[in-house]
C-alpha cells in the first residue's frame, strides 16, 4: 500500500512515521532542501514541542476550533509524543508553563528524532519538489502532480492509495508554508477561511510608543477592549515588550490570536497596560504621595524614577500634561489621581498586526467541517487527508500547535493506512 505525504513538516514527519508503522509503503514530498525546516525556528530555536498540562488543558488553550481535536489527542496524546522523542535518544524537561522541551536546547534534536526514525522505517523524502495538482479519479484522489522546486516545468506524478496534505499555512513563508496548495483544494470545491497573520506582534497608533522601543515590561497586564463590550475580551499578565511598530512579547501574541477576529471586524481596538498590578489602589496611592513628601523640592520630572524603567518616564510625564519642572510639592491630589489613574490604564490603540512574515502559525485554513475529525479524510475525497497547520484550528503558545500538527498528523496516518485496507 502506497501512501504520498505532502510536507514534511510536524504534521507530515509525524503522518509518515505512523503510515510507516502500520507498514506502508510512504513517500513525502518536501519542497525544501531538508525536512522540518519550521520546527528549527520554533522556540526561538530550542522547540517546544509539547506540553506537560493534562491533556484536557489542551483544548483551554486552542483558541479556534477545539472540539475538532478530540479524536486526535484520544489517538496521540503529549505522553505519547514525550514518548517518541525519548525513545528517539533525546532526553527532554519541563520549564515554566508545562513546556517541554530537548535538554539540548536545540530544535534540531526534535528533527533528527523524526528523521533518524523515518529513515528506519524505510520512509522515502523527496527533497526540493513542489506539488502543483492533485490527480482525482471517479471522485477519489489517486497521487498528485509535482514539480522540482524552482523548475515548474518538470513535472511528474505521484501515484498513491492515499494522499496526506501537511502543507502547513501562510506563517513564515520562507519555510515553505504559503499557502501554494489552497488554490487547488478550492478548485476542489473545498472551503478555506480567509487565512490571518496568529501569534504575531500588534501594530499600535500612539506615536510615543516607538519611543520605548526595546523596553521590556515584566508583571504587568494588558487588556484589550472591544467597542461591544464593557468587559476587555483579552486580559492577561506576563511580560510584554514595545517596539519601533508597536507590542510584541509573550502576552501579546497570545493576544492577537484571542482578538483577531474582532479586531479585523472592528478596525482599531483599545488597549489598556496596568503597569503594577501587584498593588492595591490604596497603596499605589500612598506610594504616591511618599514619593511627593519625601522628594518636595524635586522636579515632576523625576517623579517617576524608581517607579517605572527610565525609558518610560518621559512618556509618562508627557501623558500626565504636568510640566516637567513643576516641583514636586505642588502636585494637586486631582494631578496625582492621573497620574494614579495613568500607572492603572496606560492607554493605546491596536491598529492591526504583523505580517505572516513575523507570525508563528496561521489562522484560518481549511474549514474543519470538510473534515472528518475521526479520521482526518476528507470528506467529500475518498483517499484525500489533511492536517496540521493548514487546517483551521490554532492554539497559544506552549506547544500546543506543535503537539496538535503531531496528533492530527499520526491520527491521518494511521487512518490512510486503516481505510486503504478496507
Amino acid at each position: 500500500m502506497k501512501i504520498i505525504i505532502v510536507g514534511a513538516g510536524a504534521a507530515g514527519m509525524a503522518a509518515a512515521a505512523s503510515s510507516a508503522k502500520n507498514g506502508a509503503d510512504v513517500t513525502i514530498l518536501e519542497r525544501n532542501e531538508k525536512a522540518g525546516k519550521k520546527i528549527y525556528i520554533t522556540g526561538k530555536g530550542r522547540c517546544n514541542f509539547t506540553n506537560a498540562a493534562p491533556i484536557e488543558d489542551f483544548y483551554q488553550n486552542i483558541v479556534t476550533n477545539p472540539k475538532f481535536m478530540y479524536s486526535a489527542f484520544a489517538h496521540f496524546d503529549n505522553q505519547d509524543m514525550i514518548r517518541f522523542v525519548e525513545d528517539a535518544g533525546v532526553p527532554t524537561k519541563v520549564e515554566r508553563g508545562g513546556r517541554l522541551f530537548p535538554v539540548s536546547d536545540h530544535a534540531s534534536d526534535i528533527t533528527k528524532a523524526f528523521t533518524q526514525t523515518l529513515k528506519r522505517l524505510g520512509v522515502k523524502t523527496v527533497l526540493n519538489t513542489r506539488v502543483t495538482g492533485l490527480i482525482v479519479e471517479d471522485g477519489r484522489v489517486t497521487g498528485v502532480r509535482a514539480s522540482e522546486e524552482g523548475h515548474l516545468s518538470s513535472k511528474k506524478e505521484y501515484r498513491a492509495d492515499a494522499v496526506i496534505l501537511a502543507a502547513g499555512g501562510k506563517s513564515y513563508p520562507t519555510t515553505g508554508s504559503d499557502g501554494n496548495l489552497i488554490p487547488i483544494l478550492k478548485d476542489l470545491g473545498l472551503k478555506f477561511n480567509d487565512c490571518y497573520p496568529a501569534l504575531v506582534p500588534l501594530e499600535t497608533e500612539e506615536s510615543y510608543i516607538p519611543q520605548m522601543q526595546g523596553l521590556s515590561l515584566k508583571n504587568v497586564t494588558l487588556r484589550i477592549f472591544s467597542e461591544k463590550k464593557k468587559k476587555p475580551v483579552y486580559e492577561e499578565f506576563g511580560e510584554m515588550l514595545f517596539t519601533h511598530f508597536g507590542i510584541s512579547g509573550p502576552i501579546v501574541l497570545s493576544a492577537s490570536s484571542k482578538i483577531a477576529k474582532t479586531l479585523r471586524r472592528e478596525g482599531t481596538m483599545r488597549a489598556e497596560i496596568d503597569l503594577k498590578p501587584h498593588l492595591e489602589e490604596e497603596k499605589l496611592r500612598n506610594r504616591l504621595i511618599r514619593i511627593v513628601e519625601e522628594n518636595s523640592n524635586k522636579s515632576f520630572s523625576h517623579f517617576f524614577d524608581g517607579l517605572l524603567p527610565q525609558k518610560m518616564t518621559g512618556v509618562m510625564v508627557s501623558l500626565s500634561g504636568i510640566e516637567p519642572d513643576r516641583k514636586l510639592n505642588s502636585v494637586t491630589k486631582q494631578e496625582r489621581e492621573k497620574v494614579l489613574s495613568l500607572l492603572r490604564h496606560f492607554p493605546l490603540t491596536i491598529t492591526g498586526t504583523r505580517g505572516f512574515n513575523e507570525a508563528i502559525i496561521t489562522g484560518g485554513g481549511l474549514s474543519v467541517k470538510e473534515v472528518d475529525p475521526k479520521t482526518m479524510q476528507v470528506k467529500e475525497y475518498p483517499g484525500l487527508y489533511a492536517c496540521g497547520e493548514m487546517l483551521d484550528v490554532d492554539a497559544l503558545t506552549g506547544g500546543y500547535n506543535l503537539q496538535s500538527a503531531f496528533s492530527m498528523g499520526a491520527l491521518a496516518g494511521y487512518s490512510a493506512v486503516l481505510k486503504s485496507e478496507l
